[in-house]
């Protein structure tokens, strides 16, 4: 009991208000943390679909999608700063910055740390094509007795760029060719980092050719869905966004959430179970 006089809170007092506050936190925290996911998702649906508006632009310019969304890494020709990496917001692409004004819209919400950045570094690492600890087929492999491991997107080390070179006009990918060209790191619909139950791993997800058959140049036994195509059909994969995605104790993704983004050429971008792309990857359909 109070004294005669006296003003202040007793214990319980002070307790009862603590656990009001406790129990509001519980309730808003939450909430708040699925609105603030939402506001993001819906984030990336937009700017995945402002990226297929851009790629569709470029089509009716040059009669072909492009060959990347940002392009490869540059380096400065000549000056003080010859050798370094020029800065991705000081680029002129395909895409950027005539059809696509922001490198805000190649940068998924969830996308943060040095992956971040406007810079990338330029060493030479290739993604595996033959892992087979990663479920990777090589492409010779696959030109004669297709499988789902054929499927797969080309991916690269943890602390590697996925790569590609171009040879004669030809766009090769996952292989030891001798000179190696890098994507920017900010630039998330074209690689993007993911667990796996063998560890962690750069994934690439865009791509004019993604099967192991004519490495690009098509046969008769190919994917038509992919973009190196003249006209391939609207249920092509552009990109997907794993940003959000859901992780297991073992690092494979939650069965049965929809927390995949994926864009379609000819429909907007729409929300997916992360196990399905996982598995399909750039196969995966509407």
């Amino acid at each position: 009991m109070r004294g005669k006089g006296k003003t202040g809170f007793t214990l319980i007092e002070l307790l009862v208000v603590i656990a009001i506050i406790a129990i509001l936190a519980a309730i808003i925290f939450p909430v708040y943390g699925r609105v603030k996911d939402s506001a993001n998702r819906n984030s990336d649906m937009t700017n995945m679909n402002a990226i297929r508006t851009a790629i569709q632009l470029y089509k009716v310019d040059q009669g072909a999608y492009p060959p990347q969304l940002l392009g490869y890494v540059t380096l400065y020709q000549s000056g003080a700063n010859m050798g370094d990496v020029v800065p991705a917001n000081q680029l002129v692409t395909a895409l950027y910055p005539k059809r696509i004004n922001s490198l805000q819209i190649l940068k998924p919400a969830y996308l943060t740390g040095s992956d971040a950045v406007n810079t990338a570094t330029t060493t030479a690492v290739w993604p595996s094509v033959s892992d087979a600890n990663n479920g990777k087929t090589d492409p010779a492999t696959c030109n004669t007795t297709p499988s789902a491991q054929c499927t797969l997107q080309e991916f690269g080390p943890e602390d590697g760029l996925v790569s590609t070179e171009v040879q004669n006009g030809i766009t090769y990918t996952g292989a030891n060719y001798s000179t190696p060209l890098n994507y920017y790191s900010i630039s998330g619909y074209e690689t993007a980092m993911v667990k796996s139950p063998q560890g962690n791993r750069r994934e690439l997800r865009y791509a004019p050719f993604w099967t192991g058959y004519g490495l690009g140049q098509g046969s008769t036994s190919d994917e038509v869905r992919q973009l190196g195509y003249s006209e391939p059909p609207e249920t092509t994969v552009v990109t997907w966004d794993s940003y959000c995605r859901e992780y297991d104790g073992t690092g494979a993704p939650v069965a049965g959430e929809k927390r995949e983004i994926v864009l379609f050429l000819g429909g907007i971008a729409k929300p997916y179970d992360s196990t399905i792309v996982y598995n399909s990857a750039w196969q995966t359909l509407p």
